[in-house]
């Protein structure tokens, strides 16, 4: 009967050294995730990964801003004048963010890894023109320095904000 013992534990070594195998080649073959950045709105939530990001190498201004462009993964309907709430990873933080909406920065970076803008009307008419009916807003990390001219473009989190009220 020890044989048999011996022989049927020799199989579960193996299979599990097998299974161990199995599984770190399938992680190694996985990207590494990248930092995420969410946005609330009431009590609805959508959080992503990056739309573009080089595992924390500059990208520059020019091909950050074009990844601003890049179609959002996640819609969240925005109702007139509700909080919007951002949430980033304390890595996006640590280098600073700022918010661009249809490609265009709109805020100074922020070393935050929460903000909110209380009661913004994203959706607001403009001069002769009717309320969007969406808005691409981006979060990109950047870093925050003395200056007003980021040097340093490390990613982009792409959302579309659908106006509930048009």
């Amino acid at each position: 009967m020890t044989t048999l013992q011996s022989v049927v534990r020799r199989r579960r070594a193996v299979a599990v050294a097998g299974a161990v195998s199995a599984g770190l080649l399938v992680l190694s073959a996985c990207d590494k995730p990248t930092p995420r950045a969410t946005v609330t709105i009431g009590d609805e939530s959508v959080s992503t990964e990056a739309q573009c990001y080089e595992d924390g190498k500059d990208l520059g201004k020019a091909e950050a801003t074009k990844c601003t462009l890049k179609k959002a993964s996640h819609t969240i309907e925005v109702p007139q004048s509700e909080t919007l709430r951002i949430g980033v990873d304390p890595k996006i933080a640590e280098t600073g963010w700022a918010m661009w909406i249809n490609g265009q920065q709109v805020t100074n970076p922020s070393k935050k890894t929460y903000y909110y803008f209380e009661g913004v009307d994203l959706f607001a008419d403009q001069q002769g023109q009717a309320a969007p009916k969406e808005l691409n807003i981006s979060i990109v990390e950047q870093d925050k320095s003395d200056t007003t001219v980021s040097k340093v473009y490390k990613g982009v989190w792409n959302f579309k904000l659908k106006n509930a009220d048009a």
